[in-house]
């Protein structure tokens, strides 16, 4: 009776004579010379040149101190203050929804007032409309809300139009307001959407 064993092909099992046919092992690639040593750093910025007309005969790496300084002072005069954690869960003041509709309400009826309808004007006014209502709703003072701004301008043509918003936001502290300024040829309808920064 014959053993079985695990499947071993014989094809897999190498002689001696089969040894010396091995293929040729490839020699290992060199590795690639860093940026921050000194020496290669002019190397490599000869090879991203190379198709180039400069020539790169040696540049020296930006490893000094007066350019460590330099960023230092540029990040620190950039740098924005940084506060600590208050764990403030609410606003100190809640968005008060009436006050801010009165607000851009009036805005809309200035601006609007005798306006027609021109597609040209619209999109930069649409810009303008936002910017003014932005600054109206933050001179209020309420502290960690964002703001989302839309302004639509709509022809009279005798369409029936539905605007719709989705958002995923906190009833408790988050709010929207809607204004709308109607005149013979368009509606202008502004929405504003506070939105809580924890």
């Amino acid at each position: 009776m014959e053993k079985r064993g695990r499947g071993v092909k014989s094809s897999l099992i190498q002689t001696p004579n089969q040894s010396s046919q091995q293929a040729p092992v490839t020699p290992r690639k060199e590795r690639r010379p860093s940026m921050f040593e000194k020496e290669a750093y002019a190397q490599i910025l000869r090879e991203r040149l190379r198709e180039s007309v400069h020539d790169v005969q040696y540049v020296e790496p930006p490893f000094d101190d007066s350019i460590a300084d330099i960023g230092k002072e540029w990040k620190s005069a950039l740098a924005k203050l940084k506060f600590a954690n208050s764990y403030r869960m609410e606003p100190l003041k809640k968005f008060q929804a009436h006050s801010v509709q009165t607000k851009i309400q009036q805005i809309l009826t200035e601006n609007l007032k005798d306006v027609k309808y021109d597609d040209k004007v619209f999109s930069h006014l649409s810009l303008e409309l936002a910017d003014r209502v932005l600054l109206a709703v933050k001179e209020f003072g309420y502290h960690r809300y964002k703001f989302i701004i839309k302004v639509l301008f709509i022809q009279k043509t005798g369409q029936a139009i539905n605007i719709a918003s989705r958002w995923i936001w906190d009833v408790a502290w988050d709010s929207w307001v809607a204004a709308k300024h109607e005149a013979e040829s368009y509606v202008a309808l502004v929405l504003v959407f506070a939105l809580y920064y924890e």
